[in-house]
């Protein structure tokens, strides 16, 4: 199928971009990312939800390439933790994540706690120019593991237990991730409005 349009998914993440070229594969797209086009300084993240954060940096990178971008926000919030962290997932206690995971352990274990439900959120929003033509949200539920295991997938997947399928995201394959991962719900939506509107 014929190239048709240039998409800039808006991440320097390149785990994210992984999944995400995977979940958008086989549509009419030469995907690009931050680092293929000119270098642009990192917006504010100002929004108080997922939603808010994800529009800003659409609009933004939209904006400044002149491209159709796509841009998401996406986070763990830990019920026992009030939601931490929430929309802050990516800054929280820096960036070493052997950091961040014992510090909600020690967070929990202050609470008498060994666990908590929690879930992974992803919000995104398409844009071109200074409109934002669709938004979609994804999540999938879950608890935190007693202890962290497996070596798939990044971020905060390894203390993610997934009940269905009896293990953490960071042991699961990038495929069967993406079929249960709150970007995954996601991106499914964005890849479904593509298709059906080829030249936003």
């Amino acid at each position: 199928m014929a190239l048709t349009s240039v998409l800039l998914v808006a991440t320097t993440n390149r785990g994210k971009l992984a999944e995400i070229r995977g979940m958008l594969a086989g549509l009419p797209y030469e995907i690009v990312a931050l680092t293929d086009v000119a270098t642009v300084p990192e917006p504010d993240e100002t929004g108080e939800t997922f939603e808010d954060n994800a529009r800003e940096k659409a609009l933004y990178y939209a904006g400044a390439s002149g491209l159709l971008t796509v841009a998401e926000d996406s986070g763990l919030e830990i019920d026992a933790l009030d939601g931490a962290p929430g929309i802050q997932s990516a800054r929280w206690h820096g960036t070493d994540y052997a950091v961040k995971f014992r510090r909600i352990y020690e967070l929990l274990d202050a609470r008498g706690l060994a666990t908590s439900a929690a879930r992974f959120v992803c919000a995104l929003a398409l844009a071109r120019g200074d409109r934002v033509l669709f938004e979609a949200r994804g999540t999938v539920e879950g608890e935190i593991a007693r202890e962290p295991r497996g070596t798939h997938g990044f971020g905060y997947d390894p203390i993610f237990y997934y009940a269905p399928f009896g293990c953490t995201l960071g042991e699961l394959e990038d495929d069967q991730k993406r079929a249960v991962s709150h970007r995954g719900a996601a991106f499914r939506q964005l890849a479904a409005h593509l298709a059906a509107h080829p030249r936003p």
